[in-house]
């Protein structure tokens, strides 16, 4: 199928074109449709699905065809999402999807003065691509009303609810006309967000594709197993070489993400740090610098990396694993993305084999152990059927680069992916396949509340 199958005007067909895009990916195809049509959506889909143009696009057509605001100047669409990285990156797929079109959008994030934003809504605006916290404090100064919204998109609904945001949300529905189209869309489905569509969700048709513990077919993955005082060394030694051309760093921490920026730039890597501490103007430097290729490496947490969409990035590398495995999922969706080929590294010290055991449980994928570097250790993977009691086991026997290298028996697994059009309400069925393609938006991951 392509683009032009999927009954987009002549602007947005054009625009995709100079894109690079001609293919649409699985949630584009099952929910550009619906949408255009008015239909309220639920959308389960993983960063590096596509869904930024799959609610873009049909939103940017509906309000084309519909003409100017009524009344004159009235914001018309409004898309929550929860980081300014991700509502940037939103903001600039529809800036390229709509530059044939007249509708006209702004960006509001905290972080950075408001009076900008203000200007730009002051002048009229048809959608606002907003974070919570700004836009509450826009609407009680009573600079924004929301009172003419047709069309309200949620995006990164189970973020917002690790961050915190869910009641700011609530909030902001309040305000919001009840007669108007709802798209949500979401990684995963806890009860708090199933208990948020139904209550905001008239009769959706229902989009899943590649579930969260599908990874891309074309990423490879490897682990490292290293002692925890030496994984810098590490991240140094694999940097050094001319093999890594341009990778995404994943820290647990902000103060950990500094460190390591610092330390690879003192040997002649060139790298900066991106988190919720820094200032926003500070943070969109460091990611322009890496997009344009200036810096070798860019150091994030996971909140700070949502929104992050650079083109042919070859390299994700966790320096710690993340302790929710869905989170893995996650980070090494940044590279392999439109059809490209990636690589994920994961250093994993004895602490981490938990970690590393819940992601290879998640994805039914058993990870190769790179033992061909400087600093390996001996590690014992944990057997899949383990619990706490196996892990404080192995923590004893391995200490801190003991333990014998063995459990590595073949996990099967593959990767699958339910897909169609259907109501929440109805029992999944069918069979399942594979669900790549071409990435045109997206961005994931948890944090604090220090990035609105």
């Amino acid at each position: 199928m392509t683009f032009s199958e999927l009954n987009l005007i002549e602007p947005l067909l054009q625009a995709l074109q100079e894109e690079g895009y001609s293919t649409p990916t699985p949630i584009q195809e099952q929910a550009i449709p619906p949408v255009l049509n008015g239909d309220d959506l639920l959308g389960c889909a993983q960063t590096g699905t596509g869904k930024t143009a799959a609610f873009s696009l049909p939103l940017l057509q509906r309000l084309h065809e519909a003409g100017p605001a009524h009344p004159a100047k009235a914001v018309r669409a409004l898309i929550l999402t929860p980081t300014r990285e991700l509502a940037l990156q939103i903001g600039d797929s529809i800036k390229a999807y709509g530059r044939y079109t007249k509708i006209k959008h702004t960006v509001v994030f905290g972080g950075v003065g408001q009076v900008p934003q203000v200007e730009q809504i002051k002048q009229g605006v048809d959608i606002i691509v907003a974070t919570p916290g700004r836009l509450l404090d826009l609407m009680n100064q009573g600079l924004l009303s929301l009172k003419h919204i047709e069309t309200f998109i949620l995006d990164e609904a189970d973020r917002m609810l690790d961050m915190g945001f869910i009641h700011d949300v609530r909030k902001v529905i309040a305000q919001i006309p009840t007669n108007r189209q709802t798209l949500l869309f979401s990684a995963t489905m806890p009860q708090e967000i199933q208990k948020l569509s139904s209550s905001i969700l008239r009769e959706p048709v229902y989009v899943e594709v590649t579930p969260v513990s599908s990874t891309a077919e074309k990423i490879a993955q490897k682990v490292y197993f290293v002692d925890k005082t030496t994984k810098r060394a590490l991240l140094k030694h694999l940097l050094k070489g001319d093999e890594i051309q341009r990778a995404l760093v994943f820290s647990r921490t902000k103060h950990g993400a500094d460190r390591i920026a610092k330390e690879l730039s003192k040997v002649g890597i060139s790298a900066q740090s991106i988190h919720g501490d820094k200032a926003q103007s500070t943070r969109v430097k460091a990611l322009t610098q890496f997009k344009n290729n200036e810096l070798k490496a860019l150091v994030a947490t996971d909140i700070a990396a949502r929104g992050i969409d650079v083109d042919d990035l070859t390299h994700v590398i966790n320096v710690d694993l993340p302790n929710e495995p869905e989170t893995y999922v996650h980070r090494i969706g940044r590279t392999g993305r439109a059809g490209a080929e990636g690589m994920a590294l994961s250093f994993c010290d004895d602490t981490e084999l938990p970690y590393l055991r819940d992601i290879e449980k998640l994805t039914k994928q058993t990870i190769p152990v790179e033992e061909d570097q400087p600093f390996h250790v001996e590690y014992s993977k944990l057997p899949l059927a383990g619990g706490k009691a196996t892990d404080k086991a192995a923590k004893k026997s391995n200490g801190a680069g003991g333990g014998n290298n063995g459990n590595r028996g073949p996990r099967g697994g593959g990767q699958s992916s339910g897909q169609g059009n259907r109501r929440p309400d109805q029992r999944r069925s069918g069979s399942s396949q594979n669900s790549g393609g071409s990435s045109q938006g997206g961005g994931r991951n948890s944090g604090n509340r220090g990035n609105r």
